[in-house]
């Protein structure tokens, strides 16, 4: 994603004002997308219907290449379908939504900021100085970073610039959070406690969460939904489609060790190509 797009994620202004501390719902219909190459066009989407329930997790899963970000890029409005349409609360997303904020694998903090500032950039154009400062500061706490508040990113760990990241996705309360493999760089144990720590702040802050990962545990552990993205067949040219839909069963946070879980994760790396594990 290039920095054009990240700037425009990242700032304020676009075609929907923010909803706060109201979770959305989310609509797929027939979603179509396709891109041109050397070899010609490259069908990435194809058909894909989708209810996102206002407040739910869904967890996306699939093969590298079979267009989840594409799929979250559309709901962002960064990325228009060739057919089709997403709808938020029913309206349909034309251009950068507002409604929606985004989170990525890299933090990707502007450097000469401080982690209070760079949480700061997320916050909608119409809050006021008193209400943006108050508004960050809760997010700071929120995700335990207000004793840092002051340093720039060159001077925490990989953890925390995370936090800082997700903090700012949230200054705009947005009714739709998206999730691009948020924790897919960070250590085991790091990992884990930013899992713990997204419960925690739905807990608090219910938003309707998409989160594209390509660890089967993770969205075993964080999903109401868990949806496979891919193509019917390899050597298909045809685009990636819904091939299954799973409600993960029990309450979040889900228990790793539970026989249902264990019987779901088998199926769902049998699913993804993965066997004997």
């Amino acid at each position: 994603m290039d920095g054009d797009t990240v700037t425009a994620l990242l700032t304020p202004g676009g075609t929907h004002a923010p909803h706060h501390n109201q979770a959305l719902g989310l609509r797929f219909s027939r979603l179509g997308r396709s891109f041109g190459s050397p070899e010609g066009k490259r069908i990435v989407l194809q058909d894909v219907s989708l209810d996102v329930r206002a407040g739910e997790i869904l967890a996306i899963l699939g093969t590298s290449g079979c267009g989840k970000s594409t799929l979250l890029r559309t709901a962002a409005g960064l990325d228009a379908p060739d057919s089709g349409q997403v709808l938020i609360d029913g309206d349909p997303v034309r251009g950068i939504d507002e409604r929606c904020a985004v989170a990525f694998q890299e933090p990707r903090l502007l450097p000469w900021h401080t982690l209070r500032a760079n949480v700061a950039i997320g916050l909608p154009r119409s809050a006021s100085a008193s209400t943006g400062k108050a508004k960050v500061l809760e997010l700071l706490e929120l995700v335990g970073l207000d004793p840092f508040a002051a340093l720039r990113p060159r001077e925490v760990s990989g953890g925390m610039a995370q936090r800082a990241s997700l903090a700012r996705a949230l200054a705009r309360d947005p009714g739709v959070l998206l999730l691009d493999e948020p924790f897919g760089a960070l250590d085991a144990l790091t990992r884990i406690r930013m899992q713990d720590l997204l419960l925690d702040i739905h807990r608090v802050r219910p938003t309707t969460v998409l989160l594209v990962t390509h660890d089967v545990d993770e969205a075993l552990l964080l999903a109401d939904r868990i949806l496979v993205l891919g193509r019917g067949s390899a050597d298909t040219q045809e685009g990636s489609s819904i091939l299954e839909l799973i409600a993960v069963p029990g309450v979040r946070p889900h228990d790793r060790n539970s026989a249902d879980l264990g019987a779901l994760r088998s199926t769902l790396l049998s699913m993804l190509g993965v066997t004997g594990r």
